[in-house]
């Protein structure tokens, strides 16, 4: 897969991607995806590996897709973006994160509207949706920059949780 903004490359995932996404789980932005990432080196080939798989297999219905975000100026990897299935929902909701040298300049919003829009577009689903912790502002105001909807707000237990959180539900739609 690949996609263009008017800043961004977003592209399939690369074996030499690596070394890209253990600096960034170094700064933490990796925290919310993949939760405590101190041994990240360690199996980040092999997370490389699966989603390069999952990437060839193409069903947003499996456990998750994630694509690299490339900085178009400098060619350097600033993070990724994908989506990611939530069985207890029975939904597909976005994913992303932005290393944390390249966060507030609207990278995220600009990688996270042209996949949801490459999504809503190439798969058969009405929507996609986005679940963020209410405490996490910035990146409710990603989301929103990025198109999306608030429909709801209520305590939800996602992946990572320890226990339920307050989390803002919304969504994108065709």
């Amino acid at each position: 897969m690949r996609l263009e903004t008017k800043r961004l490359i977003i592209r399939s995932l690369l074996p030499e991607d690596e070394t890209a996404y253990i600096k960034m789980a170094s700064d933490g932005s990796l925290h919310e995806i993949f939760g405590d990432c101190s041994d990240c080196q360690e199996w980040m080939g092999s997370w490389l590996k699966e989603a390069i798989q999952l990437d060839k297999e193409n069903n947003p219905r499996q456990e998750y897709l994630a694509y690299a975000i490339i900085e178009k100026e400098s060619g350097q990897v600033i993070g990724s973006v994908g989506c990611s299935y939530y069985e207890d929902l029975d939904k597909t909701g976005i994913t992303y994160f932005i290393g944390s040298n390249y966060r507030r300049k609207g990278y995220a919003a600009e990688a996270a509207r042209a996949y949801a829009d490459y999504f809503l577009q190439n798969y058969p689903y009405p929507e996609i949706i986005a679940t963020v912790q209410t405490k996490n502002v910035p990146s409710c105001k990603v989301i929103e920059r990025a198109g999306f909807s608030l429909t709801e707000t209520k305590n939800y237990r996602d992946i990572n949780d320890e226990k339920e959180e307050i989390y803002n539900f919304y969504k994108k739609t065709v």
